[in-house]
């Protein structure tokens, strides 16, 4: 199993990115998606949540609105796209897939995501 996040980086206040999270070794339909995120010294907390077959999200209240997950089945991959970020949007950012009706989970290694002028 791997899940391989991508498209991290510098930006400024107000400015947008795409996160990419590549998966294989699983059944992408059969795995909830979510985006995580954790900044220094705070615990990790959930930032956008997908069900299996992409039908339903969900968002922390602090990017409602600005934020957008999604996942393209052909690709096995879950997207997170960022609109308008804050410096306090800076953070690793994860993808976690975890099993419908399971308890199997999976983890990425993280991309960093700074948000300074």
């Amino acid at each position: 199993v791997q899940l391989v996040e991508s498209g991290g980086g510098l930006v400024q206040p107000g400015g947008s990115l795409r996160l990419s999270c590549a998966t294989s070794g699983f059944i992408f339909s059969n795995y909830a998606m979510s985006w995580y995120r954790q900044a220094p010294g705070k615990e990790r907390e959930l930032v956008a949540g997908t069900t299996g077959g992409g039908g339903r999200a969900n968002y922390a209240d602090s990017v409602k609105g600005r934020f957008t997950i999604s996942r393209d089945g052909a690709k096995n991959t879950v997207y997170l796209q960022m609109n308008s970020l804050k410096p306090e949007d800076t953070a690793v950012y994860y993808c976690k897939a975890v099993r419908v009706g399971g308890v199997l989970n999976y983890w990425g290694k993280g991309t960093l995501v700074t948000v300074s002028s």
